[in-house]
């Protein structure tokens, strides 16, 4: 199975966006972390941003929300047409009918836990979910090295999936690089978020190609 490549384009030029996406158009989506300096202490940018992207984006957008009042806002984000939202569990008080109000819409649903959070509940409800996201450092910056502790969660996660015989992504988010990718994929991560090693290379076509190469078992 081939992996799945999302850079994350929190390690982008925020004002030349549009010169970035075109740079990595071999990767599976660009993901897009949404933070508003509560939830996680980072600010980056919002709706009006995410819509813009949406509309000069070659390829999907993977949008992460970190961002609280998660209930309210990710239904919003689903409507702007992208073709993935994921919301973190410890900022939704109704997280299933959250995920089917983004269905609903259009978008695929995704669910993220911090590294300190029990994947537990979200794998009682794996039928719910399009994507199990398992945060390999504490969100809200870039350039963090991955916890090794999480990658427990990674391998739990994978195990609940193939039990249930469901089609459910598992992607991984925090200091993946070259080091570090085959092994993940090795515990079961098939989706995997990239940052500055992508946009840290002089050429980021070919680093996405062997990240994936890499990741691909």
């Amino acid at each position: 199975m081939s992996a799945r490549i999302h850079p994350s384009i929190l390690s982008a030029d925020f004002v030349n966006f549009e010169r970035d996406f075109k740079t990595i158009t071999n990767c599976d989506s660009y993901h897009v972390d949404v933070m508003d300096g509560h939830f996680v202490p980072n600010l980056t940018f919002g709706l009006p941003m995410v819509k813009r992207m949406q509309q000069i984006a070659v390829k999907p957008l993977d949008v992460h929300l970190m961002i609280e009042n998660v209930d309210d806002w990710a239904p919003r984000y689903a409507d702007l047409g992208v073709a993935s939202v994921t919301f973190h569990l410890e900022a939704s008080e109704q997280p299933i009918a959250l995920a089917r109000k983004l269905r609903a819409a259009g978008a695929k649903a995704a669910i993220a836990v911090k590294p300190n959070t029990s994947l537990d509940f979200v794998l009682d409800n794996l039928p719910e979910w399009d994507m199990v996201l398992v945060m390999t450092v504490e969100p809200g910056f870039g350039g963090q090295a991955l916890i090794e502790a999480t990658l427990e969660k990674v391998a739990q996660a994978r195990k609940a999936i193939d039990a249930a015989g469901l089609a459910v992504a598992l992607e991984v988010d925090g200091g993946i690089d070259e080091h570090n990718i085959a092994r993940v994929a090795g515990l079961g991560a098939d989706t995997f978020v990239a940052g500055s090693a992508v946009f840290g290379a002089e050429d980021r076509a070919a680093r996405i190609e062997y990240l994936r190469n890499l990741a691909t078992i």
